[in-house]
């Protein structure tokens, strides 16, 4: 019988083979690679995991000239051979181990998925196996809520990033509003507890050693409360009193007002401080439940164009500038798939992100109109821990799965797992590890995953 082995994510392909490996002491890592500095942090990775899990203290070396026995793990970026982005080949026979990647990244994933073979070796034996396996989503990303009522402490990022590149995430976002340290408006954040540019430098480094990338996250357009509720920046608010959303009525500011020239003008200034600290060269710039629009400064503009087209003249300045900087502009898709005759009319190298929390979200009709009019675009499910104390775990399976069902279907480029705050963020950060965890194993690769023991 096969071994019972528990993997997170479950990889594409595993076929068993006759006999087991047993970890010896004094072996070598060999990176035969052209670039073998590419790969010393993932050679690292597994020597920890080796020391920590059997005691054992392997070096690593470069190059080919050693006695090919003395090799216990031989780890190589060959494309021609795993023909797959961030793909790998993962072969433990009696003689040893080897770990093949398209790239330094499938490199790095083989190797996660070794260290988790590691930690159910049975008396410092593995079963002998091949593992062939890639992704399904080039992107597979988790964002999480740092604007309402919670900002991390950065150890708790660290090990958030560890848990998830072991899952082989990579792609991080922190959601903005007013809880980055602009040195420019130190008013929006006074009291905050925000994250400086320092940290972001110190994370943006810790995360792409683990093949993460940090993507700037700063909403742009609506959930701007805080700020506009500061006697500054109160002239640029779209509303200042009561309006009605489509939930209920409610009591502004909310939003920017499109009508406003200073409104843009504060977008920049918000760019000009944020963008240099990240190595990312995408920007999610927000821009959703833009909800009180036209109800304010720019009533009589969305009477004479049009609340959609309003929205979409400002979303098309803001690209510009992200443009002109160097960046890809991501933003949320909710406002402009309810005006399907203009999806046509944004950047074809933007990204939408089409984001839905309910196991019943039309992801499938809304993936079928941005694929249809050739916008690429991201599917964005929840953990839905936001809104309870210890989750809801149903709806979450179901919503991250039919994420994974539609974006396949309709050729989404990548996966962002949101994580929010909503009404005061009561749940504890490790009830959001089951929805990270489901996340990623649909959005590494959903046939091998669909029916995982969850618990």
């Amino acid at each position: 019988m096969a071994p019972v082995l528990t993997l997170l994510p479950n990889p594409r392909k595993i076929n068993f083979l006759e006999g087991t490996y047993s970890f010896e002491p004094d072996k070598l890592i060999q990176i035969d690679s052209p670039e073998p500095h590419s790969l010393v942090f993932t050679a690292g990775k597994f020597q920890r995991a080796l020391q920590a899990g059997l005691g054992l203290s392997w070096q690593t070396a470069a190059g080919w000239a050693m006695p090919k026995d003395s090799v216990g793990l031989s780890m190589s970026v060959v494309p021609h051979l795993v023909l797959q982005p961030q793909g790998y080949r993962l072969e433990i026979t009696p003689q040893g181990i080897s770990l093949k990647g398209h790239d330094a990244a499938g490199v790095f994933y083989g190797v996660c998925t070794l260290n988790q073979l590691l930690t159910q070796a049975k008396e410092h034996n593995l079963p002998c196996l091949v593992v062939e396996d890639w992704p399904d989503f080039p992107a597979r990303g988790v964002m999480l809520d740092i604007s309402r009522s919670k900002v991390p402490q950065m150890q708790t990022l660290y090990d958030l990033v560890d848990r998830l590149a072991a899952w082989k995430i990579n792609q991080l976002q922190l959601y903005t509003e007013h809880t980055f340290a602009y040195r420019n408006h130190p008013d929006a954040w006074e009291n905050a507890s925000p994250i400086t540019g320092e940290e972001i430098l110190a994370l943006d480094a810790y995360c792409k050693e683990r093949f993460i990338e940090l993507v700037p996250n700063q909403n742009s357009f609506g959930h701007l409360a805080h700020w506009l509720k500061l006697p500054r920046y109160a002239p640029l608010a779209e509303v200042t009193g009561k309006f009605t959303s489509p939930w209920d009525e409610m009591q502004g500011p909310f939003s920017l007002s499109p009508a406003n020239p200073g409104s843009l003008e504060l977008v920049r200034s918000l760019y000009d401080e944020l963008l240099p600290h990240f190595s990312s060269r995408m920007v999610n710039v927000g821009c959703d439940e833009t909800i009180d629009l036209g109800a304010g400064q720019s009533k009589q503009l969305c009477e004479e164009r049009g609340i959609n087209r309003v929205y979409l003249d400002f979303l098309l300045k803001i690209y510009e500038d992200v443009s002109r900087r160097g960046f890809k502009m991501q933003f949320w898709g909710d406002i402009i798939v309810q005006a399907p005759e203009l999806v046509s009319e944004l950047p074809a190298d933007s990204i939408a992100l089409e984001w839905g929390y309910d196991a019943d979200h039309p992801f499938d009709e809304h993936g079928r109109l941005f694929a249809t009019s050739g916008i690429p675009f991201y599917v964005c499910p929840g953990t839905s821990s936001w809104n309870s104390i210890a989750g809801r775990t149903d709806n979450a399976i179901a919503n991250l799965l039919s994420a994974a069902e539609n974006g396949l279907k309709h050729g989404a480029i990548g996966y962002l797992n949101t994580d929010w705050g909503d009404n005061g963020h009561w749940q504890p950060l490790p009830v959001s590890y089951l929805g990270f965890a489901v996340g990623a194993a649909y959005s590494w690769n959903l046939e091998s995953n669909r029916h995982m023991d969850v618990p």
